[in-house]
């Protein structure tokens, strides 16, 4: 591991390919992560006609959600948009469907060119999965903006179904019950009966194909999660720590979910 302090705000290091930055608070991280992915879009958009993105639909998303709406140098009408996972059996109008977790805090602010959501209600779960790796196939994925659950899940590969060599794209998973607590604890369902037991994700292997990944962590909850992401192994018993092979991801955290790490910050 190595430790570069980049200003009096902001504690950097990186471990193994994945680049750390730790902020004072979720605001300072979230303003930083959309500077980042601001540019980084506007970079890629000199090179190609559109971008395809993937999006995150959680809490822990929303500092960076709201710098990024209010950017206006972002030409989303060349952005093509998806997102990570969906619970199977939700009503379409529920509020904690994630698509409509995006469509409030993101896609119905801003002119995007495409906005591609997962069907939770599909009949068929399975062929739900075969129609999205398809548009994933069409559409090479660019960027990646995501989280990392209190399991130490990137989008709903918990540790008992992640998978990183899996060979799909897009899969049917069955939610461990640490994941299905975390949606009551940050008030998302009063209670974890009411959560839903299955859901549709983007597979690691499909979340590593995007060109360059963005992590948004904040918040105390997070902190042993970050910690056995960057000091433990690399295992499916910790899926997020698979973004430490990955070249071009950046981890974004404030000091809460870098509250169990050592750096070198007084």
């Amino acid at each position: 591991m190595s430790y570069t302090t980049a200003s009096s705000d902001v504690v950097t290091f990186t471990k193994g390919m994945l680049e750390v930055r730790i902020f004072h608070t979720r605001e300072a991280m979230g303003k930083e992560a959309a500077i980042n992915v601001s540019d980084s879009i506007q970079r890629l958009l000199k090179q190609k006609e559109e971008i395809n993105m993937i999006f995150a639909a959680a809490p822990s998303q929303s500092d960076f959600m709201k710098e990024l709406i209010a950017d206006k140098a972002i030409e989303w009408n060349r952005i093509n948009a998806f997102h990570m996972d969906e619970y199977i059996g939700l009503e379409k109008e529920a509020s904690q469907g994630f698509g409509n977790f995006l469509k409030r805090n993101l896609f119905d602010h801003v002119p995007l060119k495409s906005v591609h959501l997962i069907n939770g209600q599909a009949d068929d779960p399975e062929e739900e999965c075969k129609r999205y790796s398809k548009l994933l196939e069409q559409h090479t994925v660019d960027i990646v903006c995501l989280g990392i659950g209190e399991n130490g899940h990137i989008a709903f590969n918990d540790p008992p179904v992640a998978d990183f060599k899996d060979p799909k794209q897009v899969k049917v998973v069955e939610l461990d019950m640490p994941c299905r607590q975390q949606q009551v604890n940050e008030n998302l369902f009063t209670g974890i009966d009411l959560v839903p037991t299955h859901a549709i994700t983007i597979t690691i292997p499909g979340l590593l194909r995007g060109g360059e990944m963005f992590c948004m962590v904040p918040a105390l909850n997070k902190a042993e999660a970050v910690n056995h992401t960057l000091n433990g192994e690399i295992s499916e018993a910790c899926p997020a720590s698979i973004l430490r092979t990955k070249k071009g991801a950046i981890l974004y955290l404030d000091r809460d979910s870098a509250s169990l790490l050592e750096t070198e910050e007084a």
